[in-house]
């Protein structure tokens, strides 16, 4: 999702530890077949990845050379298939069901649940699935031990965590940095500030599905569950997205909203017509036609699609408009009403790219009035 790439840095420059979680974990429960699902724009890292595994097949640490030394020097019955899955670019295939249903070679749709992938996965086989960065931490919590990794951040949330930084900072870019840091840290001392000294108007803290934070709120804010769900949002992805004082958040909210109708699987329906009646009211009010009952409808309709679908992408959509099920008043909306109660009344034109067909034309295009 926009704000969320970390885990091609771990396929660039980290695969083995990837490889060698997967192969402790695997061994842990018994598994003997393990895929990496890897997104089909992913053809670089995909290589990478490839190279890493075919390394390891030669090493004896997979497969059929696993399996003999094993049984050989410790009487022990275990080997492991590792198998890379290219999807064909859905974003909803991030959905562990949905995933699983790609990779049995059907479309991509989420499942209801129960049963539960470790009740009936792949293939019906009890089937577990994690993100990519949790298995690459593996080796080294065995490594330093769970009592020292424990001490290691935040002590609801210990360890490390790959924080992607994108938008108007001076350092974008991927950062390990301890569970708990102060976000002020992240962008001001890590990320080197703000491009042009300007101020903070919001932060995305965790991918572009989490509630955002106005600049005044996120002095002593942590980088960590406990802290941000008292304020409304989550950790997420750990991507966080810093928007200058100039933002038009009007416009960052259609963006939004385009991306999550784009990639909406249209199985459930408050999912599939609410974000494209969601990205219809923003388009409506980015033309300069809209009206502030547009404002209230937006929420009504977030609220619609909330906690009413297969899979979380409904949630996903609906919470940078209003916010999460806590009783903060979070979301877009929300938080900078004054800016679309403006943009209604002043029935501005708004210089965007021109979006069709989810692509973005390199050319701009300049959306008059009625």
């Amino acid at each position: 999702e926009p704000g969320s790439f970390k885990d091609r840095q771990i396929f660039e420059f980290n695969p083995h530890q990837l490889i060698e979680g997967t192969l402790i974990a695997s061994y842990a429960m018994g598994v003997r077949t393990a895929y990496i699902y890897i997104r089909g724009e992913y053809q670089k890292w995909q290589k990478i990845l490839q190279t890493a595994i075919d390394e390891a097949y030669d090493r004896g640490l997979l497969g059929d050379k696993l399996e003999k030394s094993l049984k050989e020097q410790l009487n022990i019955d275990f080997r492991l298939d590792f198998y890379i899955h290219s999807g064909a670019g859905a974003y909803i295939c991030g959905e562990e069901t949905s995933q699983m249903t790609s990779i049995e070679g059907d479309r991509g749709y989420p499942r209801i649940r129960p049963p539960f992938p470790a009740q009936s996965g792949l293939w019906k086989k009890p089937t577990t699935v994690n993100n990519v960065e949790t298995i690459t931490n593996i080796p080294k919590i065995i490594e330093m031990g769970g009592e020292a990794y424990s001490k290691i951040g935040a002590p609801g949330h210990p360890g490390t965590l790959l924080y992607g930084v994108s938008g108007h900072v001076n350092k974008p870019g991927v950062y390990e940095l301890p569970s708990g840091t102060l976000l002020t840290d992240i962008i001001y001392n890590v990320c080197g500030g703000v491009r042009g000294g300007k101020k903070i108007k919001a932060v995305i803290p965790g991918g572009s599905s989490m509630p955002p934070l106005r600049g005044d709120e996120i002095e002593g804010v942590r980088m960590d569950e406990e802290s941000l769900k008292p304020l409304g949002t989550h950790i997420g992805t750990g991507g966080i997205i810093v928007m200058d004082e100039d933002t038009d958040i009007v416009k960052v909210m259609l963006r939004l909203i385009h991306f999550y109708h784009h990639e909406s699987c249209g199985q459930c329906t408050p999912c599939r017509e609410g974000c494209g009646w969601l990205e219809k009211i923003l388009k409506r009010i980015n033309m300069g036609e809209g009206s502030l009952s547009d404002i209230d409808l937006m929420l009504s309709v977030a609220q619609q699609i909330e906690g009413n679908t297969i899979c979380a992408l409904g949630d996903a959509a609906a919470w940078p408009v209003k916010g999460d099920f806590s009783p903060v008043m979070g979301g877009f909306v929300n938080k900078f009403r004054d800016e679309f109660e403006k943009a209604v009344k002043e029935k501005r034109t708004f210089r965007a790219p021109n979006i069709v067909h989810g692509r973005r034309n390199t050319a701009e295009t300049l959306v008059q009035t009625a």
